[in-house]
């Protein structure tokens, strides 16, 4: 099995209170992982620092490699620019800059890897139409409804053809169709373009959809 996420002793203090403990973890290429547990368990910050966004406690044996790249040892500018190419996110309140259209939402990643302009524009066209929002592209989020927002956060989240997407809380702010909707994407998007996801959700409906379940609590893993 080929592993695109391999970690070993994550933790992490805030000042005196604990909030992950020696926690390890492995996400194979393809395979959706839910992580699960009640509000103040870790689960935000685990996916914090899995998606490089957050450093764990400077331990001589912590390590977190993704697609074969010890993370741990990039500066923070290559952290940057290996986050941008490999990584995508997707959050419970979409993140959209409000004074961008839904297109150029989407390429903003593209444009930060200073892909072609074009090529940049005509993907992104064909991720929104895929997750059928290409009739949107000109529109401002505050146009979109809240499903129409998460579908052009997915896509933006897609664009540099990451190996793994981290998602938190996704479906949070959906109701329950646009929700259903959304789950189903993810398993489409899996096996069409052969991405990893670790998905942080309440919503006990995905979870067990999810080819694993990782429980915490208290900063550790339970199963």
């Amino acid at each position: 099995m080929k592993f695109v996420l391999s970690a070993r002793n994550l933790s992490k203090k805030y000042g005196t209170l604990n909030v992950l403990n020696s926690v390890d973890i492995k996400v194979a290429e393809k395979e959706i992982v839910a992580i699960v547990g009640p509000s103040g368990a870790g689960k935000t910050t685990l996916l914090h620092i899995l998606g490089t966004l957050d450093r764990p406690e400077n331990k001589p044996d912590v390590s977190l490699i993704v697609d074969g790249i010890n993370t741990n040892e990039l500066s923070e500018k290559e952290l940057a620019k290996f986050r941008n190419q490999k990584i995508g996110f997707i959050f419970q309140f979409h993140e959209l800059l409000p004074e961008f259209s839904a297109l150029e939402n989407v390429c903003i990643p593209a444009w930060i890897s200073k892909s072609n302009l074009k090529n940049a524009e005509k993907m992104a066209k064909d991720l929104l139409q895929r997750l059928g929002v290409g009739d949107k592209t000109n529109n401002k989020p505050s146009s979109l409804s809240g499903g129409e927002q998460q579908r052009v956060a997915v896509a933006r989240a897609l664009i540099n053809k990451p190996k793994i997407i981290f998602a938190d809380e996704p479906s949070g702010n959906l109701d329950s169709n646009n929700a259903n909707q959304l789950h189903d994407l993810f398993f489409e998007l899996r096996d069409e373009l052969g991405c990893s996801f670790i998905i942080v959700t309440h919503n006990k409906t995905l979870a067990e959809r999810a080819d694993r379940i990782i429980s915490l609590k208290d900063g550790n893993i339970l199963t």
